[in-house]
């Protein structure tokens, strides 16, 4: 376990300078064997190129599958239909994610692995076992009973988990939360959810056109008004339990190495079971679904939405106690943990600087914002005790991306703290005592208990506070 200092180094203090470049810690799979000097970066192209080909290769064999199922025209009906809860569920993924964004290209291997391979896994295994039970037990209507209640739960939620697993394993350092779970499981649901989708909105459009139905009563209209309209959050809801899991390992300490190994089964399990249950709904009798989708789906789907919100506003709070002592040691200005901790302070910075400096700069603001994120969650890890062997390293390469932003930063930072700074209001002078014995409340003697007047101080020269003008309003991080 990595030690850090009790309190960051100031960036004008011996040491404290930031590096010329962000140093980089080789991750553990590019020190397997002795590697030609080719460098890391090399490798890691070739390894993006040949992922970025298995997953085209993937997708072009799932497309001719889909395609020959449904015919073209199917296709066409069944992919425009299947595209419409997309961007909804990407931008509520996005937005869980806007505390400490992650790489792009995390969320689009994340999808295009749920559409293209875990899709054509699925479609590969769930047809090869439902084949060999009907032949095995001479009873189709069985087989395809068990296929749908227990090998489709199993074969599509392993090949689901797969990309969360890959994920956690290869992009570590984009990997450090529950949330970070949640997306990335959610994204790559989606993705399957879309194939999965197309697949059967094709097929029922082809049923309707042998059997001539249209409208409402029909096949199509009934298998959208189910998956998309009532259930789009289904596959995404249960690979999410696999990312909770695997969130949840990411946040335990190293030397608690069974609950890292323990709780990612232990998600996949769940989600499995929860597909099962979804699955052989409709085998539980003529109102089975509702009851299924009243009484575990929603419920379930209610839980989580709070679990993710209240994490992301845990996020946020540890933002806000963790970088004061990185404005305090210099690397950023005081108002700014307050800022970074607020998502309403940092759309406004991001606004100001697209507007005076241009998008360039805004994004610029918005890098600095994920580091600063990043820093914080470090931070709070390694108090925590949970810091790996990189934590100097890791810590040295975000300040010095904070470091090469502050310029244009700041400004736009500054102004968020000076617009969302909360107001507090300045309680009223006391009251004036004279020394005389009267009842009177003017500026004579007496028991005074009116406001004394507009006049020079006897002590420093200075005036009173005038009792009717307006009252200041407090803002802790006015310049």
């Amino acid at each position: 376990m990595a030690t850090f200092p009790a309190y960051p180094t100031h960036p004008g203090a011996p040491g404290g300078a930031p590096p010329a470049g962000p140093p980089r810690h080789p991750h553990w799979w590019q020190r397997w064997g002795r590697l030609p000097a080719r460098g890391p970066r090399a490798w890691g192209r070739v390894r993006y190129g040949a992922l970025t080909i298995l997953l085209a290769l993937a997708g072009l064999v799932i497309l001719a599958l889909v395609r020959r199922q449904t015919g073209t025209e199917g296709f066409l009906v069944g992919l425009g239909l299947a595209v419409l809860p997309v961007p909804l569920l990407l931008a509520a993924f996005r937005w869980l994610d806007r505390v400490e964004p992650g790489p792009w290209r995390n969320l689009l291997f994340a999808f295009a692995w749920g559409a293209c391979a875990a899709a054509l896994i699925a479609i590969v295994a769930n047809s090869f076992a439902t084949r060999w039970i009907a032949t095995a037990t001479a009873d189709p209507s069985s087989a395809d009973t068990l296929g749908a209640t227990v090998i489709a739960p199993i074969v599509e939620e392993s090949a689901k988990a797969t990309a969360v697993l890959l994920v956690f394993l290869f992009r570590r350092r984009d990997f450090t939360g529950i949330v970070d779970g949640v997306v990335i499981a959610g994204v790559t649901a989606t993705g399957f959810a879309f194939t999965e989708n197309i697949l059967y909105l094709g097929t029922a459009f082809g049923t309707d056109q042998l059997s001539g139905e249209h409208g409402l009563a029909s096949v199509t209209a009934a298998t959208f008004f189910v998956r998309v309209v009532m259930a789009p959050f289904a596959h995404p809801l249960f690979t999410v339990f696999t990312g909770i899991g695997f969130g949840i390992a990411a946040l335990s300490a190293e030397r608690r190495r069974l609950r890292r190994f323990l709780l990612p089964p232990a998600g996949l399990l769940l989600a499995m079971g929860m597909h099962a249950m979804w699955n052989g709904s409709s085998s539980f009798g003529e109102y089975g679904f509702f009851a299924v989708y009243g009484a575990f789906m929603v419920p379930a789907f209610g839980l989580l939405t709070f679990l993710v919100i209240w994490t992301r506003q845990r996020e946020l709070r540890t933002v806000r106690a963790e970088l004061p002592a990185y404005a305090v040691a210099g690397w950023l200005t005081p108002p700014e943990p307050y800022v970074l901790g607020s998502m309403r302070a940092r759309r406004l910075a991001r606004r100001y600087a697209a507007h005076h400096f241009g998008r360039a700069a805004a994004r610029s603001v918005a890098r600095y914002e994920a580091c600063a994120t990043s820093l914080a969650f470090l931070r709070h890890r390694g108090r925590s005790g949970r810091a790996g062997a990189d934590f100097v390293v890791r810590e040295r390469e975000l300040l010095h991306e904070l470091w090469r932003r502050r310029e244009v930063a700041r400004p736009s930072l500054a102004y968020a703290a000076r617009v969302t700074a909360p107001a507090v209001p300045v309680p009223p002078p006391r009251p004036a005592y004279g020394p005389g014995y009267g009842p009177g409340y003017g500026p004579g003697y007496g028991y005074g208990y009116g406001y004394v007047p507009l006049q020079p101080s006897p002590r420093d020269g200075r005036p009173y506070p005038d009792p009717t003008a307006a009252r200041p309003v407090y803002g802790p991080y006015r310049p």
